[in-house]
């Protein structure tokens, strides 16, 4: 009797194990260590293709996490609109595209802060028209990058301030990257585009000031974050893990220093772990 109940504890303690182990698989990365994700390498100086390879911030500071982890990143191209799906469909681990955390992202993903940030406003240098804040855009033509918080932001505005108020609506037109918008401001299809801060300052940098930055104040500070999927705890965990062991080196200061950004703070970081 006393075998077969012992026999019958060890058949239980072995399925409770295979079912533990089956869970971990199926919440682990798409490879065995390698961080796989998808960016939008088309925003500089976050993310972009350099000599046919990833340069910028956000792909160091990946790299940085990786080392940490002792893993290898590897970063898709995939275009911002198609991020948080196809980072639902597995198709990379992590979305790693100066993602802004917003309420709206946070009820369909799970997001990690490493940085502080905000838009700015971009316009010709040789232009009559230089806005300073949202509300100098109603009536105008604002250009800016599909799938970001700022359009959004922007849509919102001109719906419960210019048209509330009587005023003409901001006309919004949207392109698949950054780059593109700037080319739309350049050719006059829009008569200013809203963008990320260190964004801004690279096309004014790229262009030999043709462009200039014409608001002063940062517009809506926002956090970003690496997205993960809400299924996949174990790689939310991994990666804050990594982040923390890669803020304690020299590597990680010097990063944010070579491109002049504000890091999350710690207090940051606990807010999302307790979301």
């Amino acid at each position: 009797m006393r075998f077969h109940c012992l026999q019958r504890s060890l058949l239980i303690a072995v399925g409770v194990t295979l079912t533990t182990l089956a869970t971990q698989a199926n919440a682990d990365f798409l490879h065995s260590n390698i961080i796989t994700a998808g960016s939008d390498m088309t925003f500089a100086p976050y993310e972009y293709i350099d000599a046919g390879k990833p340069a910028g911030f956000d792909i160091k500071m990946l790299d940085g996490i990786a080392k940490s982890l002792n893993m290898k990143a590897v970063n898709i191209d995939t275009r911002f609109p198609n991020l948080i799906t196809g980072l639902q469909g597995k198709r990379f681990d992590i979305t790693n595209s100066s993602m802004y955390i917003t309420p709206e992202r946070l009820k369909v993903i799970d997001m990690i802060p490493y940085l502080k940030t905000g838009e700015k406003i971009l316009a010709l240098s040789n232009s009559h028209y230089l806005p300073q804040s949202p509300d100098q855009m109603c009536g105008h033509t604002i250009g800016a990058m599909s799938g970001t918080s700022f359009l959004q932001g922007l849509m919102t505005f001109s719906k419960n301030s210019c048209v509330a108020k009587g005023q003409a609506p901001i006309t919004l037109r949207e392109y698949p990257t950054d780059p593109q918008v700037t080319q739309a401001l350049l050719s006059k299809a829009v008569e200013a585009q809203i963008t990320d801060n260190a964004v801004a300052q690279s096309a004014i940098a790229r262009l030999n000031g043709r462009v200039k930055m014409t608001s002063d104040k940062l517009l809506y500070p926002v956090l970003v974050g690496f997205g993960v999927r809400k299924d996949d705890p174990h790689i939310k965990q991994t990666l804050e893990m990594g982040l923390k062991k890669f803020s304690q080196t020299a590597e990680y200061h010097q990063l944010f220093e070579e491109y002049h950004f504000t890091p999350a703070s710690e207090k940051d970081l606990q807010v999302s772990q307790a979301q």
